[in-house]
């Protein structure tokens, strides 16, 4: 039970909780009370804010109402007077514009464009509005006069300002590929930069609102008459620069000329002069058949070693003896190589110019118009090298001929840059390459076959022979030619492949060896032509020689003159990579010459067997030491020594007149003639010497052992 004390407590809190609970829930019934009140009022305000709203919206909106149509009715005003303002200025174009127009262009090209289009405007706006209107005819007439004054403009800057490009110029531009310490590109101003921005502006005003192409041909005559000149003038350039130093060349870049004024060679065609000074001897007097054979003076002794050493030098030295008679072939040929580049360069530069003056679709044609003048010359010319080597083979004139290979070479190396150039032009103008390429390798190869046809068959046997049987010229010039074509390979063994001469020299041809092209071959089957065609040469100069030699009465001349053609070849194969070359398809073809050189030099030896014969010990008289000779013995020693003298003094007299070129062949020839001769002549002389078979011992026994060596180491050497 809970004690009385604490239930008392509690009931006192209980109430006075009781007595807070009534206090607070009086003070929210006072609350709610006002704030009914409260809403009452705002209720009331709102409902009489309402109401004035009401009456205010009731007198503004009328007001509004009228101030926007007044807006709208002064806007129309506004536009009306703007229109006819508008509409009253295209009346007053032409009389605003008609003396600028009058005046040209010339100058202030910006406000004679402006002037244009103010009159193009009044134009559009007749022709909509008005078309009946004189107004119509009269901003048309000066819309025409506009335009033409804009063509004029257009042909008078292009014509003022085109220049032709300096050869010096050219020189640099085309001189790239070169290796140069001045490494900066050479840059082509074809017209001065603030020319060029007008240029283009009237074009472009001529395309999009002139409606007139007209100017395009003006463009490309313009243009076209100045890549011609340029290219002239760099062959004229190469004529004149020959003529007066010899050697044409370019200046250093333009910006540096004044700093260092150094001349800059141009590249020549290599060794192709030396061929043409050669062959041209060769064919006026070696394989037409008219004239004989050599036209070389026969010399004797040392002026002739003389004259066919310095010949052999002259295989490799430009400076050589007979170097420099054929010069102005060389720059014909130099001039036509340099201006192919040069209208690559040229033509490539004139395409930049074009895309910013003509409109692109108009660009390949124009491009293909402008070149023809130039390409058409230079294939022109190029026809013209063709058919002068047709008539150069006709009458056996090689060195004219000779003048293909460089320029072939350079037409084949420039063709990828040729067709870049001139990918989007005609099929005739992209085609006219191939076919001058095409026309000069078939008559490369014409050439080829006919000199080899030729080297067989020269008719020289009787007339003009070297009397002392050294080197004859159709040997030096068949190798020189030859030595030609190592700086020539794939050009002449493209002009061989070309005529598909591989059945004509047995050579299969494995698919695998050809492009797609029928004319393309791989450089190892025009290898293999070339050195067949190399050995065919010299197969057939073998055989000429072979029967130029029976012309000789003494066999031992004759196996003189074949070792000395045989060694001239042999060491002109191995000095130049000839061997090399031959040896692709002849692999014992040194083996095989030096077997001819050794038979030769043991037929000249059999020609000293009638002189040892006379002393040799088969044919030597038997008798016992101490016995007195008989007479018949006697004689026979006496016909011995006689015999061997005579033959002696004879051939040394004959061969003393011969000439051996090549110091080593003739040294080793002497000295093995010169052992044998000396050791029978010692084995004789100690078995003779001392035996008593005449009175006169000095008139039989005429010299010593050492003066037989002697007089064979004076052999082939007429200064002895």
């Amino acid at each position: 039970m809970i004690p009385p004390q604490e239930a008392s407590a509690r009931r006192r809190e209980i109430e006075d909780k009781l007595k807070q609970e009534e206090e607070t829930l009086s003070f929210i019934r006072d609350s709610l009370e006002k704030s009914d009140q409260l809403t009452k009022n705002m209720v009331s305000i709102l409902s009489s804010f309402e109401s004035r709203l009401m009456k205010l919206e009731n007198s503004i909106i009328p007001v509004h109402k009228q101030t926007e149509n007044l807006q709208r009715l002064q806007e129309n005003v506004e536009k009306t007077l703007s229109c006819l303002d508008h509409v009253i200025s295209y009346y007053h174009v032409a009389s605003d514009t008609e003396k600028i127009i009058r005046e040209g262009p010339t100058g202030r090209l910006e406000e004679y464009l402006g002037s244009m289009a103010k009159i193009q405007k009044a134009v559009e706006y007749f022709q909509d509005n008005s078309p009946d209107s004189p107004e119509l005819n009269k901003v048309k007439l000066l819309f025409e006069r506009g335009k033409e004054s804009l063509e004029s403009e257009f042909r008078s800057l292009m014509t003022r300002h085109s220049k032709v490009v300096s050869p010096v110029l050219i020189l640099d531009l085309i001189s790239g590929d070169d290796e140069m310490e001045v490494q900066e590109e050479v840059a082509l101003e074809h017209l001065p930069e603030s020319v060029l921005q007008d240029v283009v502006r009237i074009s472009r005003w001529l395309v999009e609102y002139g409606r007139n192409q007209d100017f395009m041909n003006v463009y490309y005559q313009i243009r076209s008459s100045q890549l011609d000149r340029s290219i002239k003038g760099l062959k004229e350039h190469f004529r004149k620069s020959s003529s007066s130093s010899g050697v044409p060349y370019s200046p250093a870049i333009p910006n540096k000329r004044k700093d260092t004024p150094t001349k800059k060679p141009v590249k020549r065609p290599g060794t192709i002069r030396k061929a043409q000074n050669l062959l041209k001897q060769y064919s006026q007097h070696g394989l037409d058949g008219k004239k004989g054979g050599s036209n070389l003076i026969p010399l004797e002794g040392h002026e002739h070693d003389f004259r066919v050493k310095h010949l052999s030098e002259g295989l490799n030295d430009k400076h050589g003896p007979l170097a420099g008679r054929d010069d102005m072939l060389d720059v014909e040929t130099d001039a036509y190589i340099h201006c192919v580049s040069a209208f690559v360069k040229l033509a490539q530069s004139e395409y930049q110019l074009l895309t910013d003056i003509i409109p692109e679709h108009h660009q390949k044609k124009t491009f293909d118009s402008l070149i023809q003048d130039a390409l058409d010359g230079l294939m022109l010319e190029g026809e013209n090298i063709v058919s002068a080597a047709r008539k150069a083979i006709i009458r056996h004139d090689f060195s004219t001929v000779l003048t293909v290979f460089p320029i072939l070479r350079h037409l084949k190396q420039t063709k990828p840059e040729f067709d870049q150039v001139l990918q989007g032009t005609a099929a005739s103008t992209k085609n006219k390459l191939p076919g001058l390429i095409t026309s000069m390798e078939t008559i490369g190869a014409k050439a080829l076959e006919d000199f080899a046809d030729n080297i067989k068959n020269d008719p020289d046997k009787e007339y003009n022979m070297p009397k002392d049987g050294t080197v004859h010229e159709l040997t030096s010039n068949a190798i020189l030619f030859l030595q030609q074509l190592l700086d020539f390979q794939e050009t002449a063994g493209a002009m061989l492949a070309s005529q598909v001469l591989g059945d004509t020299y047995n050579i299969p041809l494995d698919p695998r060896e050809t492009s797609s092209s029928a004319t393309s071959y791989s450089s190892e089957f025009s290898k293999r032509l070339l050195s067949t065609y190399i050995c065919k040469v010299l197969g057939n100069l073998q055989l000429n020689l072979l029967s130029k030699s029976k012309v000789y009465e003494d066999l031992a001349l004759s196996a003189i003159f074949l070792h000395n053609n045989y060694n001239y070849i042999l060491k002109s194969l191995e000095k130049s990579e000839l061997i090399q070359l031959v040896a692709v398809t002849q692999k014992t073809a040194e083996r095989s010459y030096r077997e001819h050189i050794e038979q030769q030099i043991q037929t000249y030896q059999r020609s000293w067997l009638k002189v040892t014969d006379y002393i040799a010990e088969k044919n030597l008289p038997v008798f016992q030491p101490g016995v007195k000779l008989r007479d018949k013995e006697r004689q026979m020693i006496k016909e011995r020594f006689k015999g061997f003298n005579d033959g002696l003094e004879e051939l040394c007299k004959i061969q003393k007149a011969w000439a051996i070129p090549d110091t080593e062949q003739r040294d080793k020839i002497r000295q093995i003639q010169k052992n044998i001769v000396k050791e029978t002549y010692g084995t004789f002389l100690h078995r003779y010497g001392s035996v008593p078979f005449t009175k006169n011992p000095e008139k039989y026994i005429k010299y010593r052992v050492e003066q037989v060596g002697d007089m064979i180491d004076r052999l082939f050497d007429t200064s002895a």
